[in-house]
């Protein structure tokens, strides 16, 4: 077993070191003793978490936070090359480590299991981490979002297993060589970086050929683009491929997912014979995200009536249809959902669990991904029951001309939708209290700090 700190990792510095990546790393460093130190561009309870851990972190980017004595500089693929600290790095001759490199560089000698794909990493990598921790197996793991409280998306384990979020936006998920890899789905999205689906799909045959000799590779049956990347990689000799969904192909079957309200029950197929277990979050995109943790664990060797017992201590992950609370016989829910697939697989999974009236507040992510998705975004709409649109978050990316949240209204009112445009970020609590009644539900949706209105959104129903 790999535990020890990589030479180059012994005094990091993170710029950006408060998202939900990095932070992830900077945590299992600091457990694993490293002096970490970083900037983030403002205060967050993450930053405190890192804190409390021994972590240095500075608010705001400047060339004097990167302390002289430093043996990396870690970045993400949004860190721009102007930045003063990326800077001084250069200054001073410190190598600068993209945040994929460190995380594989964590990875080393351990058992792991990346997760990659369209739509569920954050869940899948979160159902393994919670299961394997059940069974007493100590999981290494580094996830794109927080299990509970902040800080709590990575940790340092004893055992010999790593579970990580493998991102493949940036191609960065090709750096790791796991023993178990997942591929959720192989979809057209991160418009930046991918300029079409063979692009895509070259991306993902490098991870998966980079899957160690005799490892697993676990990927859906029932998606187009998974299937078409299972028949490109059927024949790499090394590679055991185990498919999962409710084609009557997969090898590891879904039977029935039955609602249970904000639960399901979930029967699968495997090796001939049934086996039932509980998820605790609703809706068949979840079901089957546990199926393929399921699937990963067996993988290992790990039995799956246990894996199966242990899926059901997941209760949900942070921003992952959240319930923030109830305020008037109202409840809101929050949901990181910004692609049209997990747009509908959310809304479609509250529908499920609930005969309540469903309104949304979304917020479009990225003008790139508004621009070549924004007719499917407003079709998904069209499955609430009243919808408030705010302006693109443009996150890392300048205006597109041309490109605004329009694109989504115009296609959801299309579809049928009933649609409010709010401009004002700030009046949403009054808008949604203007809309909403007692026995509703609403779901705030987008990737970006649309997440920040639901308690706003709350002590105005209360009020």
């Amino acid at each position: 077993m790999a535990s020890a700190i990589p030479t180059a990792m012994e005094r990091p510095h993170f710029i950006g070191i408060g998202g939900a990546g990095m932070s992830g790393i900077a945590k299992i460093l600091a457990q694993r003793g490293a002096e970490v130190a970083g900037s983030d561009a403002k205060e967050s309870a993450t930053a405190e978490a890192l804190r409390a851990l021994g972590a240095t972190v500075h608010i705001g980017h400047a060339a004097e936070h990167l302390a002289d004595d430093a043996t990396c500089v870690v970045v993400s693929s949004a860190i721009r090359a102007d930045n003063p600290e990326l800077a001084r790095a250069a200054e001073l001759s410190v190598p600068v480590v993209h945040r994929s490199d460190a995380l594989a560089s964590l990875m080393g000698g351990l058992r792991a299991i990346a997760v990659a794909g369209t739509h569920g990493k954050t869940t899948t990598t979160s159902m393994l981490a919670v299961a394997l921790t059940e069974l007493g197996l100590d999981p290494s793991y580094a996830i794109g979002g927080d299990l509970e409280g902040p800080g709590t998306n990575a940790r340092h384990g004893e055992g010999d297993i790593f579970v990580a979020e493998a991102d493949e936006s940036d191609r960065s998920f090709q750096k790791y060589d796991p023993e178990v890899a997942i591929v959720l789905n192989v979809e057209l999205d991160h418009h930046a970086n991918y300029a079409s689906m063979d692009e895509i799909y070259d991306s993902f045959e490098t991870f998966v050929g980079k899957v160690v000799p005799g490892g697993t590779l676990v990927i859906a049956a029932d998606q187009p683009g998974a299937v078409e990347l299972t028949r490109r990689v059927r024949d790499l000799s090394s590679l055991k491929v185990v498919t999962y969904g409710e084609s009557e192909t997969a090898d590891v079957r879904v039977h029935k997912v039955t609602p249970r309200g904000l639960t399901s029950e979930v029967t699968v197929l495997l090796n001939g014979k049934f086996l039932t277990f509980t998820v605790s979050v609703p809706g068949r995109h979840y079901a089957h995200n546990a199926v393929a943790a399921l699937a990963a664990g067996v993988a290992l060797g790990i039995p799956a009536h246990n894996l199966a017992s242990a899926l059901g201590k997941y209760t949900g992950v942070k921003r992952r249809l959240q319930l923030k609370g109830e305020a008037n016989g109202v409840q809101v829910i929050d949901s990181y959902a910004h692609h049209p697939t997990e747009m509908t697989a959310d809304l479609e999974a509250m529908r499920g669990a609930s005969d309540s009236r469903l309104l949304v507040v979304f917020q479009p992510h990225l003008f790139s991904r508004t621009q070549e998705l924004g007719k499917e975004m407003g079709q998904a709409l069209a499955l609430a029951d009243l919808s408030v649109v705010l302006d693109i978050y443009p996150a890392r990316e300048d205006p597109v001309p041309g490109v605004t949240s329009a694109l989504i209204i115009d296609a959801a009112k299309a579809a049928g939708a009933t649609v409010t445009a709010v401009h004002d970020k700030s009046t949403v609590p009054d808008v949604v209290a203007g809309m909403a009644a007692p026995g509703d539900l609403v779901l705030t949706m987008g990737a970006g700090d649309v997440t920040d209105l639901g308690p706003a959104i709350l002590a105005r129903l209360s009020n």
